[in-house]
């Protein structure tokens, strides 16, 4: 009898709320493939043609995002996983294929050789949808690796999740959050996010509300090269934005997230809350791989899975108490959006 066909998951999130962890708890089940940061690598061109044929998308797929190339150049290069400094390796910072900075390493040891394989099997990919595109090059890569569903999950998703959910209309979804103060605190900290709420700003000032309606649509081409030739150091120049500039990007990306997430059918949505997760780890990962496919239940995995997340006491609470009530004032609307206490 042939397996059911699952739907496809996606898991949604602003960065820096746990969305690491729960690919490291998905990566241990033997029957789930997961697309850690694959759209996330690629970037918002991964959006950008409605229709094409393999070799371009394959094109797409091979070149670097900008955010990709800052953290390849800078202190984020040692957040990938292709072992640049391996003898003989076959790839640089500067020319190795997106997919082979996250992904592809996580799913097997011999990442080069999957990759080789679905260059070939892409290239020759007649014209069709991107949906159908992303759709045959995923569940290639299920079937390749002997899985039953896919899951993607790229960090800071909720800036595309609309494009996502357009591109996968049978998919579930998952949004996995944690309070915004902490996160805030977090992508502070973070190479990948430093330039995030500069831009947002400068953008602003030209009239452009990224996180109003659709952010995707908003960051328009005429956008996304403007920003190209933008000196980010000259950008966050002046000393580095207070932690509350992470915070209203962190209220905003939520709150522009509410009108599309709360539009699904509770049967295709599940909201995460990483504190949860932390405090019932067995209960909370029941009930994720229970909404992903009930088929998929299976005890030893599950206790497995379970210690694998660990404590993690909120830090925004070491921060002075005028920098947490700036913290706190900027993350107040998406605090209560999510039900945290302000």
């Amino acid at each position: 009898m042939q397996a059911k066909r699952m739907a496809p998951v996606l898991v949604l999130s602003t960065g820096r709320c746990g969305s690491t962890m729960l690919s490291d708890v998905l990566d241990t089940h033997p029957d789930v493939l997961s697309l850690s940061e694959f759209f996330a690598s690629v970037g918002l061109k991964a959006f950008a043609r409605k229709r094409l044929n393999g070799k371009a998308l394959w094109e797409i797929c091979r070149r670097h995002s900008p955010g990709l190339r800052v953290l390849l150049a800078g202190e984020g290069r040692d957040r990938t996983f292709y072992p640049f400094d391996a003898p003989g390796a076959r790839f640089t910072p500067e020319n190795v294929p997106s997919m082979l900075c996250r992904t592809l390493p996580r799913l097997t040891p011999d990442f080069e050789s999957l990759y080789d394989e679905l260059e070939s099997v892409m290239l020759v990919r007649p014209r069709a949808a991107l949906g159908d595109q992303y759709r045959f090059m995923f569940d290639w890569l299920r079937e390749r690796l002997g899985r039953r569903v896919w899951v993607e999950r790229s960090g800071g998703s909720l800036i595309f999740g609309l494009a996502l959910m357009r591109l996968f209309p049978e998919a579930r979804v998952v949004h996995i959050y944690r309070d915004g103060r902490d996160t805030a605190l977090s992508m502070s900290q973070h190479p990948a996010f430093k330039a995030g709420p500069a831009i947002a700003q400068k953008l602003q000032r030209r009239g452009v509300d990224i996180y109003s309606g659709d952010p995707l649509r908003n960051l328009s081409m005429f956008t996304l090269l403007m920003l190209r030739f933008v000196d980010m150091k000259k950008m966050t120049g002046g000393g580095p934005l207070g932690v509350e500039a992470y915070g209203d990007l962190w209220s905003r990306l939520i709150l522009s997230s509410r009108a599309y997430l709360s539009a699904l059918p509770p049967g295709r949505f599940f909201a995460l809350r990483y504190e949860d997760v932390l405090q019932h780890p067995r209960e909370k990962i029941r009930e994720l791989i229970a909404f992903i496919d009930p088929s998929l239940a299976d005890d030893a995995w599950l206790e497995e899975a379970a210690r694998i997340p660990h404590a993690n006491p909120p830090k925004y609470l070491s921060l002075d108490a005028e920098t947490q009530r700036r913290l706190t004032h900027a993350c107040a609307p998406g605090l209560e959006a999510l039900g945290y206490a302000a």
